[in-house]
């Protein structure tokens, strides 16, 4: 008699609370997707560094989900942008409405639309994963990888 049990997933530890609910969120619904495999590369005055991207959906969005958005990451977000503008890196805020810092007018959300960076608030919008695959952003990830 042929199984009917779903077959296990590797063991994931997340970063963050947030992190799992997304992804909890997208297996629920039947939504492929890769959490953390790929590193991309990108340089920082003076130094190399890399960068792992949280989530990886089937059409070549890259997921990042952020509970705060200090502004190192701000600044890696920037650089990781200047230097590979084909990657389409997208942002899920635990709270978009969140200062950039204590007692600034500036937002995440603000910070996003400024850069015309997509982003969403608690779980990736169903349009993001219903967005057609784009062979462009593969070979943009392709070509930023370490």
């Amino acid at each position: 008699m042929a199984s009917t049990s779903k077959p296990r997933r590797k063991a994931v530890t997340w970063r963050s609370g947030l992190e799992e609910a997304n992804m909890r969120d997208l297996d629920e619904r039947g939504v492929p997707y890769r959490y953390e495999e790929v590193k991309v590369r990108y340089h920082k005055p003076a130094t190399d560094h890399t960068y792992t991207p949280d989530l990886i959906l089937k059409n070549g969005i890259i997921v990042e989900t952020k509970g705060i958005f200090d502004v190192d990451d701000r600044k890696k977000h920037e650089l990781i942008k200047a230097q590979h503008p084909g990657l389409d890196i997208r942002f899920v805020f635990s709270r978009s409405k969140s200062p950039i810092r204590k007692g600034s007018k500036t937002t995440y959300a603000d910070w996003c639309t400024k850069r015309s960076i997509p982003f969403a608030d608690k779980l990736i919008p169903q349009s993001w994963v219903d967005e057609p695959n784009d062979p462009s952003r593969h070979k943009a990830l392709a070509n930023a990888a370490a």
